[in-house]
């Protein structure tokens, strides 16, 4: 982990870090008290169990079957009760996934239970706090949330982000780390809009998290590889972006 992002000590803190920097690195412990001030993460056990229930991504432009996932929306005002809305296909351009862009890519709902549960429901309230204070003249969000599993075998590397250093088309990405098991790398880089790497990290524990202003930066992670190729080989995230509705 490079030292650009540590010693972030309050909401303020990760704001500012956000708005001179572009992006934040934000180490568990610190996300945890971050969360806590907007709800609960009293399921967090059944939160984390559903990765266990992913379906497999048939869209990749590569032909890999290494990514497992499931998505939601919803939207939300600056205040009061943000909605999940009716089931829809996830879609970027070209211009920002060359890789598996321009087409509609459908995959299965998040589950209810997770979708209306503490753990996402602190998650969303949270983002739309921060996200808003950063651009205060937002009247309302388009909110995407992803379950992403990335598997890995012997011989096969899972990537994170197939499309490789990319930006996703959106204001502000969310990317909260919930299981890595038996994998190295994975590394996640930042960039501006030259493509110049600004700083790197690696999401190691449940609760690290990157947070990025997604108009300013690029982002990617490095593919992750089994540790011990004879064991089940993971890396489990939650992707949020928002976007201006």
């Amino acid at each position: 982990m490079s030292e650009i992002g540590t010693g972030l000590q309050n909401a303020s803190d990760i704001r500012d870090r956000i708005a001179r920097a572009g992006y934040a690195f934000v180490e568990a412990s610190q996300m945890r008290d971050a969360l806590g001030r907007f709800g609960t993460l009293a399921d967090w056990t059944a939160f984390a169990d559903s990765w266990n229930d992913l379906e497999v991504d048939t869209y990749m432009g590569d032909g890999g079957r290494y990514r497992r996932r499931r998505f939601a929306v919803w939207t939300a005002g600056r205040q009061g009760a943000i909605e999940r809305g009716p089931h829809q296909a996830h879609f970027q351009t070209l211009d920002y996934n060359t890789l598996n862009g321009g087409i509609e890519r459908w995959f299965a709902p998040v589950k209810d239970e997770i979708a209306g549960g503490a753990t996402l429901r602190t998650v969303l309230e949270y983002g739309r706090a921060l996200f808003g204070k950063l651009a205060p003249d937002t009247a309302r969000w388009h909110i995407e949330g992803h379950q992403f599993r990335i598997e890995a075998r012997p011989g096969v590397h899972g990537k994170p982000t197939p499309e490789g250093m990319h930006r996703d088309g959106v204001d502000y990405v969310m990317v909260l780390l919930v299981t890595r098991r038996n994998i190295r790398s994975g590394t996640t880089t930042v960039h501006d809009l030259e493509k110049r790497e600004l700083g790197s990290f690696t999401l190691t524990d449940p609760l690290d998290a990157a947070l990025v202003n997604d108009s300013q930066r690029y982002h990617g992670v490095t593919p992750v590889e089994p540790e011990n190729p004879d064991q089940p080989a993971w890396r489990d995230v939650l992707v949020v972006t928002f976007r201006r509705a």
